[in-house]
């Protein structure tokens, strides 16, 4: 075990950001099950560097990212940010023996993330240093989601490589309280009350569940994530893009959405999508977390799949405008919907694309008249985890992979189970491939995908 001593430029208290105020509610709404917000990450040591010249660029790293040595603690004035101008940070040293480093690295952020961060006493990121025959490989961190989002952690990661290589990255001029006193000023209140009123104007008379049908008995644990590898979606994926001259995104998303709508037997889908929201150029290199949920409306078309992705790629674009707004009045509209309407509306369907790019690099070759439907009988899924209570219905996560399709569905098992969940996989990877070779009319969804409404166990 090492110790890092740092010392930044500046300390001092803040309100929370925006984006801060969405994780904290996501915090103590989760409970127990907060650590499915720890954002485990791995930085490897390029090149023959000694322990020391590593830890100094940890140090630099602590020094130069407010987000990385603050605190986050409830007063009676509401959530605040807390800067440590300085402080320790405690390093464990892992040996990876014969295992590959990066591999031990990828074990170890995901066990240090395990343990929930106390956020008004602990630095918001545990590492280890992991070595080979005292030869330093990597870094393992586990950081908690209130002080980084996915496009910090990729700051990180290109930082990381600009220290190594000891050279000296920009100055960090935009920091996390800056952008919580940016945020009470115009045009970001006004920013915010439009998006309310979008929000609103779908809310209003909306569902007011994601699903019609009675929970059943959950499983135990109650949320599961399965995943799905899938060389012939991520080929499917691309080449339908360029087909109708959208992005990857949207034509995912939209047999996300599609297949969400059949399983719950309605022609909307309504989710959330997690948006970057990082169109102020001072946010584009701040450490910290701007991620907010934008809301999507996807009406089916009376006509085919092709329509289904072009209407997609209209509602992201609507949500994405709409995603930047104070969480704490977007929570006061919700409970002002709910006292009128009798509860609050339920949003728990998400959509996700953390990929940093819109293909599949290392994708093996595929000749243009070669039958991907093929692919599909390499595609495979799985559980990868598992949490008591992390309060989502159906949440879609298209993970960062270079060379095959990888998306992940969480659910609750009280309203579907893992055999739904996997058939939902199954679908959209048969949904893609099918609009290949032939138009898909929506009629035809249900029996292209192999799936229909889901109305639960019979009791």
């Amino acid at each position: 075990m090492v110790t890092v001593a740092f010392s930044g430029a500046r300390d001092g208290e803040a309100p929370l950001t925006w984006g801060q105020r969405l994780i904290w509610r996501a915090v103590h709404l989760m409970g127990d099950s907060q650590t499915f917000l720890s954002c485990p990450w791995v930085l490897p040591v390029y090149g023959r560097r000694d322990v020391g010249s590593v830890l100094d660029a940890l140090r630099v790293l602590l020094e130069r990212h407010e987000s990385l040595r603050t605190t986050f603690a409830l007063t009676p004035e509401g959530p605040v940010q807390r800067v440590a101008r300085g402080g320790e940070l405690t390093v464990d040293v892992v040996e990876a023996g014969q295992d590959r480093a990066l591999r031990v690295a990828e074990r170890v952020a995901g066990e240090l993330g395990r343990t929930a961060f106390v956020h008004d006493r602990d630095l918001p990121l545990r590492c280890a240093l992991v070595v080979k025959n005292d030869r330093p490989m990597a870094l393992a961190i586990a950081f908690s989601h209130l002080a980084v989002d996915f496009q910090a952690l990729n700051t990180l990661s290109e930082e990381w490589k600009v220290l190594l290589r000891g050279e000296k990255p920009p100055p960090a001029e935009w920091q996390p309280m800056d952008q919580a006193a940016a945020e009470l000023e115009e045009p970001y209140p006004a920013r915010s009350a439009k998006s309310i009123r979008y929000w609103h104007s779908v809310l209003a008379d909306g569902p007011l569940d994601v699903f019609d049908h009675p929970p059943r008995e959950a499983d135990d644990p109650r949320f599961i994530e399965v995943g799905m590898e899938s060389t012939a979606l991520a080929v499917a994926a691309q080449r339908l893009a360029e087909r109708w001259t959208i992005s990857t995104t949207s034509v995912l998303l939209a047999a996300c959405a599609t297949v969400l709508a059949t399983v719950s037997g309605r022609p909307r889908a309504v989710m959330q999508l997690v948006h970057s929201n990082r169109r102020d150029p001072r946010t584009h290199a701040m450490v910290g977390t701007v991620e907010q949920d934008g809301l999507f409306v996807l009406d089916l078309p009376a006509t085919d799949f092709a329509a289904a992705c072009r209407g997609a790629q209209r509602g992201a674009l609507r949500a994405y405008r709409n995603a930047h707004y104070d969480p704490f009045e977007m929570q006061a509209m919700r409970e002002e919907i709910g006292r009128r309407r009798g509860r609050e509306p339920d949003l728990d369907a998400f959509f996700n694309d953390r990929r940093t790019v819109g293909t599949w690099p290392g994708l093996p070759p595929v000749g243009p008249d070669e039958d991907v439907a093929r692919l599909t009988s390499q595609t495979r899924t799985y559980v990868t985890n598992a949490w008591p209570g992390v309060r989502f219905k159906a949440f879609f996560t298209v993970v960062s992979a270079p060379d095959t399709g990888q998306l992940s569905l969480i659910v609750d098992t009280a309203y579907l189970p893992r055999e739904v969940a996997e058939a939902m996989l199954r679908g959209v990877e048969a949904l893609l491939v099918r609009a290949l070779t032939e138009d898909v009319p929506m009629t035809a969804v249900p029996k292209v995908c192999g799936i229909g409404p889901y109305a639960g166990s019979p009791t």
